[in-house]
């Protein structure tokens, strides 16, 4: 029992150390995700080393209880501000405005060909604008359907699983389609006109992910994140970047991309609303996300239902009504030589 105990929370402290070295390879960044997770097997461990000290408190014992506390409390403290204990990021709207977002946002999974789930889903929600990613030709004609009630749509469809789908009620103008680090890589730019006193800037994005199988490093999702980033913090006016980062909150990345940015993050205060995996509840953790400018308020983010991808849709209610509640990061010298270093890299 002793060496099983020992084994298993090396594994879970080296697992924790990881993601704290700043090093692109996939075995350092996807430790980052289950955060949760690891803080529920931490406790466990704890308890359980807890016991086995139980008349008989050897230097091991001590090493591992000591350790593992340790942990737990570094875990909270990445965790908490995810929430509701935590004070929000973006403040709750005031008062009615009639400039107003509805925004839907899902990975349908490119191989996912229950078409029909996703359609009634946009058709019960209804959203002003939808953005779906992982979208081949097969998923741009089954979405087809909605071209009479978003008359304002942009379409990349790809087969490599970066293909992209914007459908708008509002009308949009300087439409572009960026390859900003990889040229099979798809994100897009655009001007939404809400009122005539009234027009956002949108960045769509779903770079690639971490993963042995396609791209062993972080480099390019990184520097994607923080180039777009980078580029929001231009825009003086509302501004919106969304879509699937693959990519948690409370990773380094996360962080950069909040102080570079100056956006906001609607989960902070509120909860995780985790995306992905849709069909494993013991692995989830939140990599669909929707960051604004300080010009909005929410009126309500939310999880929706599944609709056979391995991603959740997530859609939000967001007014246009600036509040001095909204309280972005602090961006610094570092975080900018940091990001400035991340971009450079994925070039």
């Amino acid at each position: 029992m002793n060496i099983i105990l020992t084994s298993l929370s090396t594994l879970l402290l080296i697992s924790a150390v990881l993601p704290m070295i700043r090093h692109d390879n996939w075995v350092f960044r996807v430790f980052e995700y289950p955060r949760v997770q690891k803080l529920i097997l931490v406790v466990i461990f704890l308890v359980l080393w807890i016991i086995e000290a139980i008349g008989s408190f050897s230097y091991l014992e001590s090493f591992f209880i000591l350790s593992l506390s340790g942990l737990a409390v570094y875990l909270l403290i990445c965790i908490y501000p995810f929430t509701r204990f935590s004070p929000k990021m973006i403040v709750d709207f005031k008062s009615n405005s009639t400039d107003s977002i509805h925004l839907f946002v899902l990975n349908v999974y490119q191989y996912n060909r229950e078409y029909e789930k996703t359609i009634n889903l946009i058709k019960q929600e209804d959203p002003d604008v939808f953005f779906l990613v992982e979208t081949d030709a097969a998923w741009a004609e089954a979405i087809s359907c909605f071209k009479n009630d978003y008359p304002y749509q942009i379409e990349v469809p790809q087969d490599n699983t970066y293909g992209l789908l914007f459908y708008s009620k509002y009308e949009i103008f300087g439409e572009s389609v960026h390859y900003l680090i990889d040229e099979e890589v798809p994100s897009i730019e655009l001007d939404l006109k809400i009122s005539d006193s009234s027009m956002i800037h949108v960045f769509g994005i779903h770079p690639t992910p971490p993963v042995p199988t396609q791209n062993p490093r972080s480099t390019d999702r990184d520097a994607e994140i923080l180039l777009v980033g980078k580029q929001a913090k231009k825009h003086h006016g509302p501004c919106i970047v969304f879509g699937d980062l693959n990519d948690v909150g409370w990773s380094y990345t996360s962080e950069l991309f909040l102080k570079t940015s100056g956006l906001l993050d609607l989960r902070r205060g509120r909860g995780m609303f985790n995306t992905f995996h849709a069909k494993y509840s013991l692995m989830r953790w939140p990599l669909d996300h929707i960051f604004v400018s300080k010009h909005f308020t929410l009126r309500s983010i939310e999880r929706l239902s599944a609709v056979g991808s391995d991603h959740f849709p997530i859609g939000t209610k967001l007014c246009i009504q600036p509040l001095n509640g909204n309280k972005s990061k602090e961006n610094t010298e570092e975080a900018e030589e940091q990001s400035n270093k991340k971009i450079k890299a994925g070039f």
